[in-house]
């Protein structure tokens, strides 16, 4: 952008910090339901345009069509409502489909251009204010964030097992969260340079060095979003279960992943990598949606969290430590890693902000 005078960009300076300000003071509800409504509506087709995701939401609703005909279903956080279509296309019913956004009437506009006011219902509103006009058979969500957890929709899907019916089913039924610790020179040296900026002694006259320590903080907090090669992983990834049917929304609001390494190379630990599996589980077979490395790509990609200060550790040693994972307003998490290396005693660890990425995929 180009400006013809200074007192012209100082106008416009003005104007975008009091957007940002204004940004700021909204309420958690209003970014999440009122003024993101547009943005998420935009959103929508990228997710649609997931063939891995969308293809196998319809594939384990068609090969389990047993668990859907003639039952009563909700569809939570439908957005513009795919899967409420899948339900019916196995048969359902009765979908009553929920969402929270403005994105409900552009739903509402679907059902009714493909002639199914009959079949689907679209409920305005979140999960645990609106009224389900009576209980369901199945409960279908899309609920997922980067690394499973992000946007806390987990928590609406839990809590939409009020309107359940006694042995009723959930779709998807359990997920799986892998962890493994990985080296990447690259990627460290590349965060590191990041921080760059603040290094500078003359920036117009002002020396910004007193901020690089801060910066370098920062910029490490992020979780990195993007996808790996398997080989820069140290070890086998070990996995945390979490069993929709018997989770409660208050398991979600702290988690503790502990771990146990042995490490199948020698070099550098530079942080751990996450993926997650989520699994249909129908009464003729169960459909697994991967976000594996090893599996094609979707639009969640993987995360990594970089440690503070890498590791070095030998093969055949073992790397042990946790992962707690603490639910937080902004509709996210804080990640608190913290690892060893048993056989030298070397620790580091890491704070980072699920909510605040750095999407690295080009």
């Amino acid at each position: 952008m180009r400006f013809s005078t200074q007192s012209e960009f100082q106008d416009f300076h003005r104007m975008l910090i009091s957007w940002m300000h204004l940004r700021r003071d909204q309420s958690v509800f209003r970014q999440r339901s009122e003024d993101s409504s547009a943005l998420q509506y935009f959103q929508q087709q990228n997710m649609l345009q997931d063939f891995l995701r969308t293809a196998t939401y319809q594939k384990a609703m068609l090969l389990n069509e047993d668990d859907f005909k003639d039952k009563v279903v909700l569809d939570v956080g439908c957005g513009t409502g795919i899967l409420s279509f899948f339900a019916v296309q196995a048969g359902a019913q009765k979908v009553y489909a929920v969402e929270a956004s403005t994105v409900a009437k552009y739903a509402e506009m679907l059902v009714r251009s493909n002639g199914l006011s009959n079949k689907i219902t679209v409920l305005s509103g979140r999960i645990e204010e609106v009224s389900c006009p009576e209980k369901v058979d199945v409960i279908i969500s899309e609920p997922m964030g980067y690394m499973l957890l992000n946007e806390r929709m987990l928590e609406s899907f839990l809590h939409a097992k009020h309107w359940l019916k006694p042995k009723g089913m959930m779709f998807p039924t359990q997920s799986d969260i892998h962890l493994a610790p990985f080296t990447d020179e690259h990627l460290y040296m590349e965060h590191h340079a990041r921080s760059n900026f603040w290094n500078q002694s003359c920036f117009y006259g002002v020396n910004l060095s007193g901020l690089h320590s801060s910066a370098v903080d920062e910029f490490f907090k992020q979780p990195i979003v993007d996808t790996f090669d398997m080989q820069i992983l140290m070890a086998r990834s070990v996995k945390y279960t979490i069993n929709f049917l018997e989770a409660k929304e208050e398991d979600l609001h702290r988690l503790e992943i502990p771990f146990v390494f042995k490490l199948l190379q020698s070099g550098l630990i530079h942080g751990l990598a996450f993926w997650f599996d989520v699994a249909f589980v129908g009464s003729k077979m169960t459909i697994w949606l991967s976000t594996s490395p090893t599996e094609p790509l979707t639009h969640w990609y993987q995360v990594r969290c970089l440690l503070q200060t890498p590791l070095f550790a030998k093969m055949g040693q073992t790397l042990s430590g946790h992962v707690h994972l603490i639910a937080n307003k902004r509709q996210s998490y804080d990640i608190h890693i913290s690892a060893v290396v048993d056989q030298s005693g070397f620790k580091s660890g890491n704070s980072l902000d699920l909510k605040n990425p750095f999407f690295r995929y080009a």
